[in-house]
């Protein structure tokens, strides 16, 4: 009989035997009854800083590769790491945006002022069509957030309308009007974004009945239908999870939930690059809050929906920290370290191991604002070492998750400690196995010995992505300070594989 292994998530851990510095994780190939959603690994764009104009779309006079005002080599690279959906307009943004002002010719879009982010002037250039374009070129689907806070339900309805319909109406011709003539299908809606917030500072009882009325108006139409996400909570907010899994249960496809890893605190979030040893386990500890976060709200949502029906959308994460020094503090440009990558390693490890639940999640942005996997200045660009994680962790979209327990020595700074090690698995439809490592640790080698079992292999090949100090970044002086390089430090001995993984490391095997 096949021996069947309980999940143990990562908030649970099992510690025995504590030989130092030594791990052991079982992964259980038998039991593959969860799909990691490929939508986990998305990505968020908002009209913030330089993440659309500078990042994405481009001066019509600028000689960077582009196609119309987008500039194709951050779409290529996007492509590379297999983006599958982006968020989009916002963010705060979001609620003070009104579609109608980014359609038809660019040169008679009115301006706005973008109240949240700097108060600039937003001339609307950048609108419906052209994020559509770019998810056309990057082969992602849309996700697209409308406006509760400031907007109207006929807004959206009329929104969904343009975007969607293929009869005959007065949008549909003016879309055609426009250039498009087939409607989009988009099926990615969040119905409005951070309405406990900038969203417009409703209590979650007032926000589920906004949320009914306007759902009630987004019109499924042929090949369209929606998948409406409603705003959930701000981190720790339990009340609003249940509150909005009470009153409107099932009539959502998602839950949305927003988390920020933020090194210091609000007032000071910390530097991105000029941290010590204490300040990099309290932000590691900060990031790993994410598996109470996620365990405690599917638990409210198990209660309202056992068969999880309704996913939970993390559709705003990453590290929140300073701004980069001297640039505008409104435009949150901030470096991206090994810390960086770290976090975003481990964050995606707790995403796969919550699969069941979490089946969408973007981080926050993709271009030149908070942890951004890809940075530019004129027409040069960098890859960031988040970047290099999410281009090693693709190959868990789509695959079967593989249940996992783990037993991990603590790292510990003074009177700090954390788990040192985390893990996923899966395995795609050819058969291939994937194993990602976080070795958390900034002193010590981790020697970890797993057991497999229902899995054959006779093929292994690995990455690590590791750097002498956690403060290590890219530089457009120094794209590939942080890279990933060939792993050699895993072999088999007898059922068992034991990986070393080096102090502050990322390690993905391929087992096949």
């Amino acid at each position: 009989m096949k021996k069947i292994i309980s999940l143990v998530f990562l908030s649970s851990l099992v510690y025995m035997g504590k030989t130092q510095n030594t791990a052991r994780v079982v992964i259980n190939g038998y039991n593959k009854n969860t799909t990691i959603s490929r939508h986990i690994y998305g990505h968020f764009s908002e009209h913030l800083g330089r993440c659309i104009y500078d990042g994405f779309w481009v001066s019509d006079t600028s000689t960077v590769k582009r196609q119309d005002r987008i500039r194709l080599d951050v779409v290529e690279a996007l492509k590379k790491i297999h983006i599958p959906n982006l968020r989009w307009p916002g963010g705060c943004f979001a609620d003070e945006y009104h579609w109608r002002d980014g359609i038809g010719p660019r040169k008679e879009r009115p301006t706005m002022i973008n109240t949240n982010w700097g108060n600039v002037t937003e001339d609307n250039s950048f609108g419906t069509h052209e994020f559509l374009e770019l998810c056309g070129l990057l082969n992602c689907e849309p996700y697209i957030t409308a406006n509760v806070g400031s907007g109207t339900v006929e807004e959206m309805n009329k929104w969904v309308e343009y975007l969607n319909f293929d009869g005959v109406s007065p949008l549909t011709a003016l879309r055609k009007e426009n250039g498009r003539d087939k409607p989009w299908n988009v099926r990615f809606w969040g119905v409005g974004n951070e309405s406990w917030g900038c969203g417009g500072r409703m209590l979650p009882e007032y926000y589920a009945n906004e949320y009914r009325r306007y759902a009630q108006f987004a019109k499924n139409y042929p090949n369209a239908k929606l998948n409406k996400i409603a705003c959930g909570p701000n981190s720790d907010d339990y009340n609003w999870t249940d509150v909005l899994m009470r009153t409107v249960g099932t009539g959502m496809w998602g839950l949305s939930l927003h988390y920020y890893t933020v090194p210091k605190n609000w007032s000071d979030k910390g530097s991105a690059t000029a941290f010590d040893e204490k300040e990099y386990i309290a932000t590691m500890q900060k990031c790993l809050h994410m598996e109470e976060l996620l365990s405690r709200h599917s638990t409210i949502m198990d209660k309202y929906d056992p068969a999880k029906k309704v996913a939970l959308v993390v559709d705003e994460w990453g590290i929140w920290t300073n701004v980069e020094p001297g640039s505008n503090p409104a435009f949150l440009y901030q470096q991206n370290s090994l810390r960086d990558a770290l976090i975003a390693a481990t964050t995606l490890n707790i995403f796969n191991n919550h699969a069941d639940r979490v089946r969408m999640a973007n981080l926050a942005q993709t271009v030149n604002v908070l942890q951004s996997l890809i940075l530019t200045k004129g027409n040069d660009m960098l890859l960031t070492p988040t970047y290099y994680v999410f281009d090693m962790f693709k190959v868990h979209q789509d695959a079967q998750l593989l249940p996992i327990q783990i037993n991990t020595p603590d790292y510990e700074v003074g009177d700090q400690k954390i788990p040192a090690v985390n893990v996923s698995a899966s395995q795609d439809s050819t058969g291939i196995t994937h194993i990602s490592f976080v070795n958390l640790d900034a002193k010590n080698n981790i020697i970890v010995k797993v057991n497999i079992e229902g899995v054959q292999y006779r093929n292994m090949n690995a990455q690590v992505l590791t750097s002498a100090r956690f403060t290590d970044i890219n530089t457009f002086e120094n794209k590939y300070e942080v890279v990933p390089t060939v792993f050699k430090g895993a072999v088999k001995e007898g059922n068992d594989l034991v990986v070393t993984l080096p102090k502050l490391s990322v390690v993905v095997l391929e087992l096949k």
